[in-house]
């Protein structure tokens, strides 16, 4: 599902730049530069036509005037210039090279001996900074503005000197809080990417205290737009981990009502805009909250029209990317596995074309999400193609998933009565959840089933499918259950066995009484 494209540093950033882009950089190229940079303005032009796979050789055939030792300083020197010219073209449009621009300026003028007009850009940068709260760029500011205050005289009153010192106090605080937090906030989406939920009580007490420790007392200690996003970060994450799905519900709100109460900060910090929008709409998934989940969804879709979701790729392909896969949750969450495989193949598309930008994270869930809709509509062959792949990845991120996508490989075997191989493969599958201390009651129950009914005459099966669902229908609730629940819906396919529909109608009922019960 992943484009297998060369991870050429250079080849990159030119397969990634728009079309305005690469024109910019030609008129930028031909302003600034000497006659012997025209060498990478070819080098440039070359690398723009080949095709998706970097190939040393065919570049260097198709640039004669180019020797292979003189290639490696080339390229170097085409990455700086292609960088400077779309810093030159970007600058305006992002508030953070703004402000590094002006910092520039004060220093360029500084060391002309212009002190007096680098503390005047200085004092304008800091104002900027300030209303977007920008506090680490105003750490910079603060330190140059004192280096000049100290090393000269510059005629500023004895009140404004405290201000500084004030000033700097005030930043160097609120900048430490806002690092623990947003470490707390890394350090446990990083544990859920490597494994997923919470296994067991262990799990459970091991998160908990690493995050008591961390995390502030409550809610009134932390102020300011960032101080209060990576407090609300660090919640959704420890409360997603530990599959406190209203926790986490509650959490990813708060985290977008910061950008509802200051709607121009959705500029300033785009990208955590849009990761907070995703956090929502899984969260309203997890819990099932169809209606909500349908109003979010129409928000995003909206946003992904702005100009500001289209200013650059980063923003355009993660929000794209994160709206087919709420569209795909929701099917998903409804049963109507047949509609939802109607997206996979622009979905494939635009993975593809997005290959650059996609992170591995999202290709495994992408392949068990899409496998998900083959189980559920019944194309377990075609289930098992897209589990082999996260199966044979050997990827050391989501074991939960690697557990899971082994699970539902297996009963997709089943399903097709490939008898010869269920045992050995229960086994397989056994051992590696074991391994991974992935195993709750609930799996435990379903190898138990496997085992036990593979020489089963299918007419003496549906007692042992009732039998099972009263085993596990009761951990439902349980949360150190639900993780089975969350990624594979054991008991839809058990009861869809035991009340002999399609498993598709079996989830859809439960959606419509759900959305009756709601009204």
């Amino acid at each position: 599902m992943m484009s297998n494209r060369s991870t050429d540093i250079l080849f990159q950033l030119i397969k990634s730049l728009q079309k305005a882009e690469k024109r910019h950089f030609k008129l930028y190229i031909k302003r600034s530069s000497a006659k012997d940079d025209l060498k990478i303005v070819q080098l440039f032009d070359v690398l723009d036509k080949l095709p998706d796979d970097y190939d040393e050789k065919l570049l260097l055939k198709k640039l004669p005037s180019v020797e292979k030792p003189q290639l490696a300083n080339l390229k170097s020197h085409l990455y700086k210039q292609i960088l400077s010219a779309l810093r030159l073209l970007k600058t305006t449009e992002n508030i953070d090279l703004q402000l590094s621009e002006n910092l520039d300026y004060a220093r360029l003028l500084y060391n002309k001996g212009l002190k007096i007009q680098a503390l005047k850009i200085l004092e304008k940068a800091k104002e900027v900074a300030r209303a977007n709260q920008k506090f680490n760029f105003m750490a910079q500011v603060i330190s140059l503005e004192k280096k000049i205050e100290t090393l000269h005289i510059t005629r500023s009153s004895i009140d404004r000197t405290a201000v500084l010192t004030n000033e700097a106090l005030e930043i160097s605080g609120h900048i430490d809080r806002v690092t623990r937090l947003s470490n707390l906030a890394l350090m446990l989406y990083r544990w859920y990417v490597q494994y997923g939920h919470a296994r067991n009580v262990a799990d459970e007490k091991d998160i908990k205290e690493y995050f008591k420790s961390y995390v502030p007392p409550s809610e009134n200690d932390v102020d300011g737009f960032y101080e209060k996003l990576y407090f609300y970060q660090s919640y959704c994450w420890y409360a997603f981990i530990r599959q406190d799905f209203l926790m986490y519900y509650r959490y990813s709100q708060k985290w977008i009502d910061l950008f509802v109460e200051d709607k121009s900060m959705v500029a300033v910090e785009t990208g955590h805009y849009i990761k907070g929008m995703h956090t929502l709409l899984n969260a309203l998934f997890d819990l099932r909250h169809f209606k909500k989940f349908e109003v979010v969804l129409y928000q995003f879709e909206q946003f992904f029209k702005t100009d500001t979701a289209q200013l650059h790729d980063n923003f355009r392909v993660h929000t794209s990317i994160y709206i087919n896969s709420a569209k795909v949750n929701q099917h998903l969450m409804k049963g109507t596995f047949s509609e939802g495989l109607k997206l996979v193949p622009s979905l494939k598309e635009e993975l593809k074309e997005y290959a650059l930008f996609v992170d591995r994270h999202r290709i495994v869930v992408f392949n068990y999400k899409i496998a998900s809709l083959h189980f559920g509509n019944g194309d377990y062959d075609k289930a098992i193609d897209y589990l082999n792949i996260i199966i044979n990845a050997h990827e050391d991120l989501r074991y939960d998933l690697q557990c899971y996508a082994r699970l539902l490989h297996l009963m997709s075997h089943y399903e097709l009565g490939n008898d010869s191989i269920i045992e050995s493969l229960t086994k397989s599958v056994y051992r590696f959840m074991a391994k991974m201390k992935n195993l709750t009651v609930v799996e435990e129950a379903i190898f138990r089933f496997l085992r036990d009914t593979f020489n089963i005459s299918p007419r003496k099966l549906k007692p042992e499918f009732v039998k099972l669902l009263e085993k596990i229908k009761y951990l439902e609730k349980n949360r150190f259950e639900t993780r089975s629940f969350a990624y594979l819906d054991i008991i839809s396919w058990v009861e869809s066995k035991v009340y002999e529909k399609p498993m598709a109608t079996i989830i859809y009922d439960k959606y419509k009484a759900s959305k009756s019960r709601r009204h």
